[in-house]
């Protein structure tokens, strides 16, 4: 039986959020967050980075420049094509696969692996955003990293809004926003304008929250033999003051 096909595989919803999602401004933050992925994984030149929902290649690019030999992988192939495009203009190299991460088995083995910037918590069921976190652990070697960088449960409710609105990638976009059952996950309204044509678009989704806790318990059940908990890439502590979710798993 063939798997549901959900909102994040269509190229049409990328085509028209992608510019919005990654924008000038995610752009310019990805040297200093590629740095951080490698002190935080005690990597050097050279070293094999599975980046896990790669996008259009903010990061894979920053650290292939910083000298990792990097692997992007993705469902949607014009985010691929985007990253490629990306490593070419700055002469760098990368692997590209298209790949869904559900079932993504590779037959190399990884120092390293990211899923950042709120790329987890998004499929049908718990089971297939388990599935993923272990296609992940598989692909790690034996004392490998595993970097998550997510909007978990905690940090939702610390800076959750109803919504907002501001101008990007020249479109006027909207936002809205709800809770989902006892903040089992949240619900996102996305409403696109389009500056020139006054053509309008919306899109709607749920991205299911976990805690800390709850994905740390997660991720070694899975065999991760260790998963730190910080509240941003300089590890300072996951408390009130977090930033964001930032776990540190060793296999």
């Amino acid at each position: 039986m063939s798997q549901k096909k959900e909102w994040f595989e269509s190229e049409k919803f990328w085509e028209n959020y992608g510019p919005v999602m990654f924008d000038e401004q995610r752009w310019s933050e990805a040297g200093a967050v590629s740095e951080r992925v490698v002190r935080l994984a005690g990597l050097k030149k050279g070293a094999k980075i599975l980046d896990a929902g790669c996008g259009p290649g903010r990061i894979s690019v920053e650290l292939a420049i910083l000298g990792m030999d990097v692997t992007g992988v993705d469902l949607i192939q014009s985010e691929l094509s985007a990253a490629k495009e990306s490593a070419e203009a700055e002469g760098i190299e990368l692997k590209l696969v298209q790949a869904d991460l559900r079932n993504f088995k590779s037959n190399e083995k990884f120092d390293c692996a990211i899923n950042l910037y709120t790329s987890f918590g998004y499929c049908d069921t718990e089971e297939e955003d388990t599935q993923i976190l272990k296609s992940i652990f598989d692909s790690l070697k034996e004392g490998g990293t595993f970097i998550l960088e997510n909007l978990s449960r905690e940090v939702e409710i610390k800076y959750f809004t109803e919504g907002e609105w501001f101008e990007r990638a020249g479109k006027t976009v909207l936002t809205e926003f709800e809770v989902v059952g006892a903040w089992e996950g949240l619900r996102s309204k996305w409403i696109l304008i389009d500056n020139k044509t006054g053509v309008r678009i919306e899109h709607e989704f749920v991205q299911r929250l976990y805690s800390a806790a709850e994905l740390k318990k997660t991720l070694l059940k899975i065999g991760f033999k260790s998963a730190d908990i910080f509240g941003d890439f300089d590890k300072n502590p996951y408390d009130q003051n977090m930033q964001t979710m930032v776990i540190v798993a060793k296999k």
